[in-house]
């Protein structure tokens, strides 16, 4: 019986019948419509407004995010530095991104988001200041 790989053992992804998996994703990505409602209806954390970057590691190796956010009044800030685990997904609010500096409500912004190894993300949002919510999901936009 052949023997499988064991991508927790290896350095690259195997599939399960050992073939070499080519890499999933991109390092650069970019978001280009961001804004974090100022009010909510609903019991929280689970209805809070949000938006989110869904992100997929696929990979055997952590990888190690830089996110800077952009606005259209002032200076970007950033930036934040997160992780994913390998073979990992971390939905990650922009609600809860406080260094180095919380990112506003009620204010539009751009995100790019930057890795060391490559990552697949989604953006999404959910607008719960009516009681008729609204939730919006997108790819984000691969740059390289």
């Amino acid at each position: 019986m052949a023997k499988t790989a064991n991508p927790s053992r290896n350095s690259d992804l195997r599939a399960t019948n050992g073939a070499k998996l080519r890499p999933l994703g991109r390092k650069r990505w970019a978001i280009a419509e961001g804004y974090i409602p100022e009010e909510s209806t609903g019991p929280e954390p689970e209805m809070l407004s949000h938006e989110t970057a869904c992100v997929l590691n696929a990979n055997d190796r952590e990888a190690h995010l830089r996110i800077m956010i952009y606005f259209s009044d002032r200076e970007p800030v950033g930036p934040y530095l997160l992780s994913v685990g390998p073979r990992r997904t971390k939905h990650l609010r922009f609600n809860n991104l406080n260094d180095p500096a919380p990112i506003p409500r009620g204010k539009d912004y751009s995100s790019v988001i930057e890795s060391d190894v490559p990552i697949v993300v989604q953006h999404t949002r959910l607008d719960s200041r009516q009681s008729a919510n609204a939730l919006l999901s997108t790819i984000a936009f691969a740059a390289d």
